[in-house]
């Protein structure tokens, strides 16, 4: 899940300033237009690599996101947080699992940071463009800037059209490479106002683990 929840080199030295500082521009104009909206509701694909240990899952999911506050569909588990607490509830082990939402892991791409993490952190640089169904994707490649890091870079396609974000290519020291890429992406959709908030009512007969 910590892969998912999920989810960036200088070239050379010539052009590293140039590139970045365009890399950077591009990445604040998906910023800022992320920001204005009220909400928005991801479709999306995600694909775990690593050929070495012969390891290849696909699965799809979907996430809505207010503000921290997010809904996440995944793996037939169901990860609720209402800006305080998560739950993640698990219908196959009848069990709900209740704690605060832990953020302080810096390679952690929580659902909401999916379209704000690459802010700070890293150190930008225009990669290639490609064509993908007529759609022109503008790739911008992040690096950590913490040596430590898993991970070892990240390439962030744009939609140079719409300045949304198409997908989310995470390549890890380890040699796993984590892909995920955007299905449909909608904003200011109509919410219930208990969308966020766990119903403690629909689960009594599930196991409640409170972690904190």
């Amino acid at each position: 899940m910590k892969k998912l929840i999920f989810i960036l080199s200088i070239v050379c030295t010539v052009f590293s300033g140039f590139s970045q500082n365009k890399g950077k521009a591009l990445l604040n104009e998906v910023s800022e237009k992320v920001k204005n909206y009220d909400n928005i509701s991801i479709d999306f694909k995600y694909i775990l690599e690593n050929t070495a240990e012969n390891i290849k899952q696909e699965t799809r999911g979907d996430v809505v996101l207010e503000g921290e506050k997010y809904k996440l569909n995944i793996l037939g588990i169901t990860r609720l947080y209402d800006g305080k607490t998560l739950y993640t509830i698990s219908p196959e082990d009848e069990e709900v699992t209740i704690t605060t939402q832990a953020e302080d892991e810096a390679d952690a791409i929580t659902p909401s940071k999916m379209l704000s993490f690459y802010e700070d952190g890293y150190t930008y640089a225009m990669d290639i463009v490609q064509n993908i169904k007529g759609r022109k994707i503008q790739y911008v490649k992040l690096t950590p800037i913490d040596s430590n890091s898993e991970i070892d870079y990240i390439l962030l396609g744009i939609d140079a059209t719409t300045k949304h974000i198409y997908n989310l290519i995470q390549i890890g020291k380890n040699g796993t490479k984590t892909t995920l890429t955007v299905n449909s992406f909608k904003t200011n959709e109509p919410l219930s106002k208990t969308l966020f908030t766990f119903d403690a009512d629909k689960y009594q007969d599930y196991y409640i683990n409170k972690i904190d």
